[in-house]
């Protein structure tokens, strides 16, 4: 069984790679938004025209990246979402109650502090992990049934 599992969440830190290096061997295809944080938010501008207001620039590029995140959002089998220590995630809630949805199995990547401002987020999250490492043992178990080690 091939899982399809799209990691979303905050771009500022490594934790997608710590997820896919840790999959390795895996029988898994990751899909992400784009993570390059000044194309995210120039994207549609640099394609459709310069805006004068931040509004209509940030819109743009919003619905141009929502595009890739819906497709993404809609293939997987498993979405992750992150929510990282610094920033106001409002995309990934927005992703996590588009995956909910959807009926997408749904992790959650947060730290412990987090966990009063997410608590509907997490009641819609079949898991919610502290560590890419916990996550990927979730995705392990659920490919291969075997306990972590």
């Amino acid at each position: 069984m091939t899982l399809n599992v799209y990691l979303s969440g905050e771009i500022h830190t490594d934790w997608r790679e710590q997820i896919t290096t840790g999959a390795q061997g895996l029988d898994i295809a990751f899909g992400a938004p784009v993570t390059d944080h000044a194309a995210s938010d120039d994207c549609g501008v640099a394609i459709l025209g310069a805006e004068d207001k931040k509004f209509w620039h940030d819109r743009l590029g919003a619905q141009v990246n929502a595009i890739r995140t819906r497709k993404g959002i809609e293939d997987a089998d498993v979405v992750v979402v992150r929510f990282g220590d610094k920033y106001k995630q409002w995309n990934a809630a927005f992703d996590a109650g588009m995956a909910a949805a959807l009926g997408k199995s749904l992790i959650i990547l947060q730290p412990e502090e987090h966990d009063h401002a997410l608590k509907e987020v997490d009641a819609a999250a079949l898991a919610v992990a502290r560590t890419p490492q916990q996550v990927v043992q979730i995705l392990e178990y659920v490919l291969t049934g075997a306990l972590p080690q």
